[in-house]
């Protein structure tokens, strides 16, 4: 096959792991055009908001599942041999009640279909519990330190031959005109991730989409692992987790899962309560002296981009180009990145080659 450009548009962590995946054929040539690139801080760019974890809430037998299964080698893999990409392990522990089942906080049943990929996975026992928890368990999963681990994947493109660009399109096929790709000529095929902005692009208008808000708090203090509970008493749309992100990256307490707000300024209300649920659910965070003993780094609020039906990952002909979509991961942006790549470039190849089968 003669060489095929390709142009990846955005630059969030769904688009810059499928850059990465294509930029392993050495027949494509591939550009990253995108309006927010890493270090950028902006509500349109959602990937340096999250926390991020690796913590599934798919459904046993979903596509969301198996794309949340193929990442978690990948991830593991980083942790284990590529401490530059800022990703470490972490001991993780669960919590449930079963007041929250009604709530829209993620929620984990007892035997998870994911247990099997950690070998470490284990139930809480009742006698250790707090009397509101009903069940709990742990397990050793990883916490990715966004601010490195976004530039690490630009970092890794860049060695691959991939060029990056700012460009701004107000319809998606403009992105296969000449002058975005770096040769020059025109594109041979498109990668669409843009997530949220997926709803106003020309040529997409997906009305599937919706924000999810969520307000965390960046801290220096180290709880000394993950730890999530299901729900609680604040309100339906709050939740309480917490993360250390790796190399000194500070933890992360949350949260919030507030369907379609839109508000990007921080509310120093529901700031408190966060910081509160937190040091309850696990008072080492300040050494069982409360949330004034919180060093605070900086607020900060994100959109998740989430859509109706879950996940777009197919290809489609707009103009006379394939474009091969991968948006809407909502908060699993992270946990299933490498399995949502992995079908976006084989959609690539099926396109390229003139393929009909479908996915």
């Amino acid at each position: 096959m003669a060489e095929k450009k390709i142009v990846v548009i955005g630059a969030g962590v769904a688009g810059l792991t499928t850059a990465l995946l294509l930029s392993q054929n050495p027949r494509y040539k591939i550009t990253v055009a995108a309006k927010h690139m890493p270090g950028d801080y902006d509500i349109e760019y959602a990937s340096p908001w999250a926390g991020a974890d690796y913590l599934p809430s798919s459904l046993e037998g979903t596509d969301a599942a198996e794309w949340d299964k193929n990442t978690w080698p990948q991830l593991r893999d980083l942790a284990q041999n590529h401490p530059d990409a800022g990703i470490h392990f972490q001991r993780t522990e669960i919590c449930n009640r079963k007041k929250d089942l009604g709530s829209p906080t993620p929620k984990f049943p007892p035997n998870p279909w994911w247990k099997d990929l950690f070998p470490d996975f284990e139930e809480i026992s009742k006698s250790e519990l707090r009397p509101d928890i009903d069940s709990a368990f742990s397990f050793t999963s990883v916490c990715i330190n966004t601010a490195i681990y976004l530039p690490w994947l630009v970092s890794q493109c860049l060695k691959a031959g991939v060029v990056f660009k700012r460009a701004i399109f107000s319809h998606v096929s403009e992105a296969a005109a000449p002058g975005i790709h770096h040769s020059g000529a025109s594109a041979d095929l498109l990668v669409h991730c843009t997530g949220l902005s997926a709803s106003k692009l020309g040529g997409v208008e997906d009305r599937s989409l919706f924000p999810i808000r969520g307000q965390i708090v960046l801290v220096r203090n180290n709880p000394g692992g993950i730890f999530s509970l299901s729900g609680c008493d604040d309100g339906p749309e709050e939740g309480a987790y917490m993360m250390t992100r790796a190399a000194g990256g500070g933890t992360i307490l949350g949260g919030s899962i507030q369907k379609g707000n839109q508000e990007s300024q921080v509310d120093p209300n529901l700031a408190t309560r966060i910081m509160k649920r937190c040091v309850d659910l696990c008072p080492q965070l300040t050494g069982g002296k409360g949330i004034e003993h919180l060093d605070i780094i900086r607020h900060g609020v994100g959109l998740r981009p989430s859509r109706e039906g879950g996940a777009r990952i197919e290809k489609e002909k707009i103009d006379g180009i394939w474009i091969v979509h991968n948006y809407g991961h909502g908060g699993a942006g992270y946990q299933s990145s490498y399995g949502c790549s992995q079908v976006a470039v084989k959609l690539v190849e099926e396109a390229l080659h003139n393929r009909v089968n479908k996915i």
